[in-house]
């Protein structure tokens, strides 16, 4: 008679964001590579999480559950968000009953609570992983049924308690391979350069994340004139914003090759990333992480203020702490001038080297993806 093989099946939760979702992806497809097993994610039955979770192929079937925002302040909203959560927690109890996974893997976000906690519920070995220098709301919950909590920084150990210490290992914030494999010619051809036609100047890259920012945009509007006679520009300035209404002088850099407008760039941003001299954007774990495999200097402008829980201040200080970034400061400044003297030490290619050095030595020797799926393989599947 023939040896039954045991089938092996995961749950991974998380979303709002891609940040909460594209690292996650990466450890799934790390983790199919080292064994055959099927793969369900848990994330918001609202936004964006279904879009880029299946566009992926990583995963084998998403799941959608109600989800609500777990506040810090008092909002009405929270009433009816309330009843989102509960109503996340019974349905991601019931599809865990169904499913019986081996571990459920938690990237983050409001989302990822309620199926932590049905997992500790039905005895589910729970993992986690914090992408931020310091851990959110989610994150600090989730941490009471994990098993084990992945952080990216060693810096993030002390915000956790004493009793978890013993429970966590620092692996660095997972990278999607094609990152690994980017390649800066096929990021040239994309923006329409040649072997033959190099590019005039050092070419910034301006991020405002999938859906751009305003604050960057319009300081790089305002100031696109100065940016132009120093650097080529590359600029993803987000899906909600019109290409079309430049005027004629930005119409002018256009056609001169010397501004380079996109409202996304998709599939082809790692080799935009490879091919660029430099990078101007938030601070977004991600967009930190991908910048340092491929060795980029990093201009910062971290998202601040009453939306943000200033997870993306400590990520900018912990770079430029390291020598690895630079960040801008517009508070009680001159807007265009801070972005000016900011910027300009950019233009330097042994300033962007010593940068270059810093920010790829933050990376863990082992590629955080594959660490993670590693362990989540030996400690729940047969790795003989």
């Amino acid at each position: 008679m023939a040896k039954q093989t045991k089938k092996y099946c995961a749950v991974f939760t998380g979303g709002g964001t891609g940040g909460h979702i594209y690292p996650g992806l990466a450890v799934v497809d790390e983790l199919k590579k080292k064994h055959e097993c099927t793969v369900y994610w848990l994330g918001s039955s609202r936004g964006m999480d279904r879009t880029l979770v299946e566009k992926s192929g990583s995963c084998d079937k998403f799941i959608g559950i109600p989800s609500g925002k777990l506040r810090r302040y008092f909002s009405l909203k929270t009433v009816t968000d309330m009843f989102r959560i509960i109503a996340g927690c019974i349905k991601a109890f019931f599809v865990l009953l169904k499913l019986k996974p081996d571990f459920v893997f938690s990237k983050g976000g409001f989302v990822s609570v309620p199926p932590c906690f049905a997992a500790k519920l039905l005895g589910i070995p729970v993992y986690t992983h914090e992408c931020d220098f310091s851990p959110g709301l989610a994150t600090r919950l989730n941490t009471k049924c994990a098993k084990r909590i992945f952080v990216s920084y060693a810096d993030t150990m002390e915000f956790f308690p004493k009793s978890k210490q013993g429970a966590i290992t620092v692996t660095g914030n997972p990278v999607r391979p094609v990152f690994y494999q980017a390649e800066a010619s096929l990021g040239a051809k994309f923006l329409g350069f040649s072997e033959t036609e190099k590019p005039k100047k050092p070419v910034l890259l301006v991020l405002g994340g999938s859906g751009g920012a305003k604050q960057i945009n319009e300081l790089v509007w305002q100031n696109l004139e100065f940016l132009c006679s120093h650097f080529v520009v590359v600029h993803q300035i987000g899906a909600s914003q019109k290409t079309e209404a430049f005027s004629k002088e930005v119409q002018k850099l256009i056609d001169e090759k010397l501004y380079m407008p996109f409202q996304f760039i998709y599939q082809e941003m790692p080799h935009v990333l490879a091919f660029a001299d430099a990078v101007f954007s938030r601070s977004g774990a991600n967009t930190l992480w991908e910048a340092a495999v491929l060795k980029k200097p990093l201009l910062l402008l971290p998202l601040e203020g009453s939306g943000t829980r200033g997870d993306q201040v400590e990520n900018a200080d912990y770079f430029v702490k390291q020598n690895a970034a630079r960040r801008l400061v517009l508070k009680d400044k001159d807007a265009g001038g801070a972005l000016k003297e900011a910027v300009l030490p950019f233009e330097d290619e042994l300033f962007r080297k010593n940068l270059s050095t810093n920010v790829f030595a933050l990376l863990p020797e082992a590629k955080p993806a594959e660490a993670i799926a590693e362990l989540l393989v030996n400690e729940n599947w047969d790795n003989g």
